[in-house]
């Protein structure tokens, strides 16, 4: 059995897989809001959940974790632990098995991510504390993009930003891309449809693009940080690079920029709202400002497909995944309308159908899919890779 971990700022996700009958989830759960007085573990085993209360930090969590599964004697027989880790750079291009020495390296990459690699090397630290004899494996959100060449993600900046500070384009979601990607070429494979040219588009409250030629991404949107790319929930996407400075002069900090275009920019920034189902519920209901953020959300997913289409030299399948991507027709419809140029051609009752199962819902020559996207059994396969 296969335990992933996946560790956030506040939260601590795990699920336990049996990867010798049929990758099966035995086990999952979260525990959030972790540090405050209103923190909660949600533990589901054999379809049953149970929610409480929980009080403490990542190490209480991490063994209120591990109390759970030996309680379902489940501690015992896992064979090895996942962990996602946000920034690899450019010295972890494949999920690496954890030593002393990966440790510091993933520390001395924190400046590339510091809200993440941080606490997910904490993660790996409290778990390894917990399950010592057992291998970890790191599997490393950046690590699918880089298959990228140069021109792909080398920034027009002095040289020296690159060979001396590692200025360039890394991509996230990776873990997500790579997944999708796999099941989409499965699914067309089956119907005998063209499947090395594709696109995935992973929207969440995080939005990220990526093109994928023979299982390959070749570009990706998210930068040397995730603000770059897509307008999001509450991040910018691309700006104007000299809005800082413009900001600066009118007496804005660094500190505050960096803030504002992170935590209270995007769909956020212009609505005052950042989860799309009270949006698209808002502009039925008239507000000309959910309609704008709406409008230039898919906007800019629509140019990214087409640049990326035009990168590939051609595009057989569009993959919408992650919560909005799976569960918001109505977007699904905006993006993919009157680009039938690209052979893109929804079918309204096939998008209209809600499934937990991939499914295409399109006719024509390029295929539009929706696929559930599943981070934690790609990090259990990665990490089964690794200690065979």
């Amino acid at each position: 059995m296969i335990l992933t971990l996946n560790a956030g700022s506040s939260s601590l996700k795990f699920s336990v897989f049996d990867l010798s009958a049929g990758e099966e989830e035995i086990a999952n759960g979260i525990v959030e809001r972790i540090g405050s007085a209103e923190g909660r573990a949600t533990l589901e085993i054999g379809g049953e959940r149970q929610q409480v209360d929980f009080q403490g930090d990542h190490s209480v969590a991490v063994q209120a974790i591990g109390l759970f599964l030996r309680k379902q004697k489940l501690l015992a027989k896992v064979k090895a632990v996942g962990h996602r880790v946000v920034h690899g750079g450019e010295t972890f291009q494949q999920p690496t098995r954890i030593t002393t020495e990966v440790e510091q390296t993933i520390e001395r990459l924190s400046p590339l991510a510091p809200l993440h690699n941080p606490v997910n090397l904490q993660g790996i630290q409290l778990a390894k504390a917990t399950l010592p004899n057992v291998p970890h494996v790191a599997v490393f959100d950046t690590a699918f993009h880089s298959t990228m060449l140069a021109q792909a993600f080398r920034y027009p900046v002095p040289n020296a930003w690159y060979t001396k500070h590692g200025v360039r384009k890394y991509g996230f979601h990776g873990t997500s891309h790579a997944y999708v990607s796999t099941i989409a070429k499965d699914v067309l494979t089956k119907v005998e449809k063209k499947s090395s040219k594709i696109i995935t588009l992973h929207l969440g409250n995080g939005c990220s693009a990526a093109a994928v030629i023979d299982g390959k991404c070749i570009d990706t949107t998210m930068g040397l940080t995730p603000l770059e790319g897509l307008m999001m929930g509450t991040r910018s996407g691309d700006v104007d690079p000299g809005l800082a400075a413009y900001m600066s002069s009118l007496g804005m900090s660094i500190d505050a920029y960096d803030k504002a275009l992170n935590k209270e920019s995007g769909l956020l920034g212009i609505a005052a709202e950042n989860d799309m189902r009270t949006l698209l519920s808002m502009r039925e209901e008239g507000s000309d400002l959910a309609r704008l953020a709406i409008a230039m959300f898919v906007y800019r997913l629509r140019k990214a497909v087409g640049s990326f289409a035009a990168a590939m030299g051609g595009i057989d399948a569009l993959v919408f995944t992650a919560g909005i991507g799976e569960n918001a027709s109505d977007i699904r419809a905006e993006v993919c309308e009157d680009l039938t140029f690209l052979g893109i051609e929804l079918v309204a009752e096939l998008n209209a159908i809600r499934s937990d199962t991939p499914r295409i819902i399109s006719k024509g020559t390029c295929s539009v899919l929706v696929v559930p996207t599943n981070e934690e059994l790609q990090i259990a396969r990665a990490t089964a890779g690794v200690i065979k």
